[in-house]
């Protein structure tokens, strides 16, 4: 097995496994700002689970990337 392949293994069960460790936190971090709404805390929940969305996404793109990467250079 080449390199490319162990890489975009390793990328998606890593992110995999951290994202998916993040979630009850950011779960519970969004029930705290539905609670309370006027807590000044909550401008910086509301941005770390911002900030998760936005690494979740950019984790799946990156890790549909190295798929599409791997699988062109092994059916060339």
């Amino acid at each position: 097995m080449d390199l490319l392949l162990w890489i975009t293994i390793g990328f998606t069960l890593i992110g995999f496994v951290v994202l998916t460790s993040m979630k009850k936190g950011m779960e519970r971090k969004i029930t705290f700002i539905k609670a309370n709404r006027e807590n000044e805390e909550n401008s910086s929940k509301a941005t770390s689970v911002i900030w998760w969305i936005w690494g979740s996404t950019a984790w799946g793109i990156v890790s549909m990337f190295l798929v599409i990467w791997w699988l062109h250079n092994h059916f060339r």
